[in-house]
């Protein structure tokens, strides 16, 4: 029995080191629209995942800061940005999802700055 559980506990330090070496972190920049403070919130909220180790959203330059694992891709979050409203280098949000946005958030079509 001491034997198993060695063995277990040897298996499983293994398994662990490996999935911590295969999963490096990514530096990512791209474009996201939005105006003002409340975007930047629902922006940052909608990448905040577990595999998300840092992201920042600058509503001057509409540039997001990410860093991830790379068990993710940038796309799939564009994609999530996209789903909250706001548009993204690759992903545009459907026009209902936009609407819904408070008017200080809407930014197509215009040149607004908050």
């Amino acid at each position: 029995m001491k034997k198993i559980m060695a063995i277990s506990a040897a298996l499983l330090i293994t398994i662990s080191s490996l999935t911590a070496q295969d999963s490096t972190i990514v530096n990512k920049e791209f474009k996201v629209e939005g105006n003002c403070n409340q975007c930047k919130t629902r922006i940052e909220k909608a990448v905040k995942i577990g595999e998300v180790k840092y992201a920042k959203w600058n509503k001057s330059t509409k540039i997001l800061k990410v860093a991830f694992e790379n068990t993710i891709t940038v796309d799939s979050l564009q994609r999530r940005i996209a789903e909250v409203g706001h548009d993204t280098e690759k992903f545009k949000a459907i026009n209902e999802t936009y609407s819904e946005l408070p008017n200080c958030c809407l930014y197509r079509g215009s040149s607004k700055t908050h």
